[in-house]
């Protein structure tokens, strides 16, 4: 339940009020607005309703709202406005569409660096690029481990783009983290809840991808995981779910897209790379994400994909990329949006590919 304090409610009040929720067992979430303090009592909807009379009596209290939903520190029921955070300068979220690229995996400094400096000067906000990678066979190209990290940081220095990476363990969070600028949790691992805990725990930005076979309502509750250890910063990624089809590696839920934009306020992106698994529709799929309302997209970029080490199938060259940029800036354009302002607190170096050590 929600507990809006009067406008004129003091801080001492609001403070009693988190020690009363406390003390009953429930957890207490802070929302500071410009006009009111909003207080959410988050535990088993049936328990912390039972507590409504306790806290109406209360000195500052205003009124009692019960949130109805299962997810209730992921729901525009907590928090009408959209969540809006920043990233090295460009705001994730709110009217801006941000785009992440890179490739599906860190193969090497040269190619990492190579790749990253391309999709800069095409306009991408973040870095994407695998260090850990699940894949479907053991036999398959795992990543390169903290070797991958350590070129990602390195890549960060050089073209100020921050980086976005898959952590796959709650044990490599602490290692991860210290890295890279966003924690991205895979389909794999949308119901790992000892990572959710961790990756919340973290404080990070997370980017939790959508399940191969999960609802909504399952992604949203995964994403209160992380919400529940007071970390807001979570960006929601449909990502194609499985189906009977096989003409595509999954099936775009494009319908995702407007319903996480009426049942959450965080932040939904569309990975177009997954979703189809050919880069021949990726383009295609990306212009419908951002016309749908999509926040932003993260697609996967390689400059030889015949040569990759995993997905080059679904990978756009970074010429192909760069005409991605511009018709997705069209359209957010068309519905009244743009691309987020771009960064421009990083110093940016320039390396000649020719002094580029693997």
């Amino acid at each position: 339940m929600l507990i809006i304090m009067k406008t004129d409610a003091k801080p001492e009040e609001v403070d009693q009020v988190i020690d009363r929720i406390a003390s009953v067992g429930l957890g207490a979430h802070l929302s500071q607005g410009e006009e009111r303090v909003v207080i959410g009592a988050i535990g088993e909807g049936k328990v912390a309703l039972q507590y409504q009379d306790l806290f109406i009596r209360m000195p500052g209290v205003d009124r009692i709202v019960p949130i109805s939903r299962p997810y209730k520190l992921a729901s525009r029921e907590f928090s009408p406005q959209d969540t809006v955070f920043p990233l090295d300068g460009v705001s994730i979220g709110g009217q801006g569409i941000v785009i992440i690229a890179g490739p599906c995996s860190v193969e090497s400094r040269n190619q990492t660096l190579e790749i990253a400096q391309a999709v800069k000067e095409a306009g991408a906000h973040a870095l994407r690029g695998g260090a850990y990678k699940p894949r479907t066979s053991p036999y398959s190209f795992q990543g390169l481990g903290e070797v991958a990290l350590e070129v990602l940081a390195e890549v960060r220095e050089i073209t100020g783009l921050p980086v976005v990476t898959e952590v796959m363990a709650p044990e490599q969070v602490p290692l991860v983290a210290h890295y890279a600028d966003v924690l991205q949790i895979g389909a794999r691992n949308m119901q790992n809840f000892t990572l959710l805990h961790a990756a919340g725990e973290s404080q990070k930005p997370v980017l939790l991808k959508r399940g191969i076979s999960a609802t909504i309502e399952e992604l949203l509750m995964a994403a209160e995981y992380i919400l529940s250890h007071g970390n807001r910063r979570v960006i929601l990624c449909e990502r194609g779910i499985r189906t009977f089809e096989t003409s595509t590696r999954n099936t775009t839920d494009i319908n995702a897209i407007p319903v996480l934009k009426s049942l959450s306020h965080l932040p939904v992106i569309l990975d177009p790379s997954h979703s189809t698994g050919h880069w021949q529709y990726v383009t295609a799929i990306a212009r419908a994400a951002i016309a749908a309302g999509a926040d932003g997209l993260i697609v996967e970029v390689h400059h030889n994909p015949e040569q990759a080490l995993s997905d080059g199938a679904q990978s756009l060259k970074p010429e192909r990329f760069a005409e991605l940029v511009a018709q997705i800036k069209a359209i957010a354009q068309a519905i009244g949006r743009d691309l987020a302002t771009p960064q421009t607190s990083a110093t940016q170096i320039q390396i000649p590919l020719s002094q580029r050590v693997e």
